[in-house]
């Protein structure tokens, strides 16, 4: 209670000090129940956040819940606690415009916004390495990692990104951040509107309802042909 004390002080003082700021909630927990989320989502709303970051628990390799799993929330309470979540957001007018992200107008994050865009970007600074960083610096090159998507790759990569947003992407906007005719992802936007998972015109693309729900099986559909 004391840690609850205290995280909830520093928001306070958070939206005291700065115009805007962001908090980030986790759900579909170990042992978490709907009127778990609920508590936990009207505490953040109370704090009137302008923007809210919620992610979906995801146990990854190579950790302590890898080795040892939690027991999982099942699938359809999970799908319960997002439309929870995508409900009390929209009644304090904050809206999904992102699979993960909930905002009010104007409050979007924009350094977000340029990576699923599929912008460029630069990471700067030791990161998670300071010694190699340090080392590699004194020694001339400061470049621990430079990696270059390769043009097959490109249309998975780009529709991994642009596909997060609620609003999609403009046509325009894959050929000029890819270098790519639109033709490279054609067949796929036929295959997902087939499928309901995503809707468009003859400028933009998005998600559908149920894209959005089952983004990893939209995006899935523009993975490179294996060879």
């Amino acid at each position: 209670m004391h840690d609850r004390a205290q995280a909830l002080a520093a928001v306070q003082e958070a939206a005291q000090a700065f115009d805007t700021f962001n908090l980030d909630l986790m759900y579909a927990l170990p042992g978490q129940t709907l009127d778990d989320l609920r508590q936990d989502v009207a505490t953040a709303l109370s704090l009137q956040p302008p923007h809210l970051s919620i992610y979906h628990l995801t146990i990854e390799p190579n950790t302590f819940f890898a080795k040892y799993p939690p027991p999982a929330v099942k699938d359809d309470t999970a799908a319960d606690m997002l439309d929870l979540i995508t409900a009390m957001t929209a009644q304090r007018g904050l809206q999904r415009y992102e699979v993960s992200a909930f905002a009010r107008a104007g409050q979007a994050c924009a350094h977000n916004l340029n990576y699923w865009r599929f912008g460029d970007y630069l990471g700067i600074g030791a990161g998670a390495d300071p010694a190699r960083y340090m080392a590699q610096a004194l020694a001339g090159s400061a470049v621990a990692q430079s990696d270059e998507v390769s043009r097959a790759d490109l249309p998975f990569e780009f529709m991994l990104n642009a596909l997060r947003l609620a609003d999609g992407f403009d046509l325009t906007l894959f050929t000029e951040r890819t270098g790519l005719p639109i033709t490279a992802i054609a067949g796929a936007l036929d295959t997902a509107e087939r499928q309901g998972l995503l809707q468009r015109d003859l400028q933009q693309v998005r998600p559908s309802a149920r894209g959005f729900d089952f983004l990893n099986d939209l995006q899935s559909l523009f993975l490179p042909p294996l060879p």
